[in-house]
């Protein structure tokens, strides 16, 4: 797990500005699983149908590509996607209903749902490290994991 710190000093004249925070930012590991996995189902499916072996192994090239460009990185406040050194997009944790990382024996495919909108993300950084920092800055009532239907007495 990859773990910067962000610190800001207060201001030479004792007095502190609001905004100055010290706040860490974890970026997930990158993983190669499942663009591999995919890759290794698509070889022998070329064989038996080579048009569908084919789209699978174009989508596995396109996962992998997108391994090495996007990241992913929690904040104090928020889950932001980014390309390189640019912030793509940035999802507070507030406007958050409910996550669920399927498939838990192979994660493959990571949910989650805001206030308006639902969000569904291929499992391309290290599975144990996403649901770990999910645990840690989304209540585990936000869980669909974790939601039981009740016994009504």
């Amino acid at each position: 797990m990859s773990t910067t710190a962000d610190s800001t000093n207060a201001a030479s004249n004792g007095t502190s500005n609001a905004t100055q925070t010290n706040a860490a930012v974890t970026v997930l590991t990158p993983s190669f699983r499942l663009p591999l996995g995919l890759g290794a189902i698509a070889l022998p499916t070329f064989f038996l149908q080579p048009w569908v072996g084919g789209v699978l192994a174009l989508l596995a090239l396109f996962l992998a590509v997108q391994t090495t460009r996007i990241r992913l990185a929690f904040t104090a406040t928020a889950l932001e996607v980014h390309q390189g050194q640019t912030r793509l997009r940035q999802f507070p944790y507030t406007d958050w209903q409910t996550w669920t990382i399927f498939w838990p024996p192979v994660p493959i495919l990571f949910y989650f749902r805001e206030v308006n909108s639902i969000h569904f993300l291929p499992v391309l950084f290290n599975p144990g490290e996403l649901r770990s920092q999910l645990e840690q800055h989304c209540s585990p009532q936000s869980s669909a994991a974790s939601r039981q239907p009740t016994d009504a007495a």
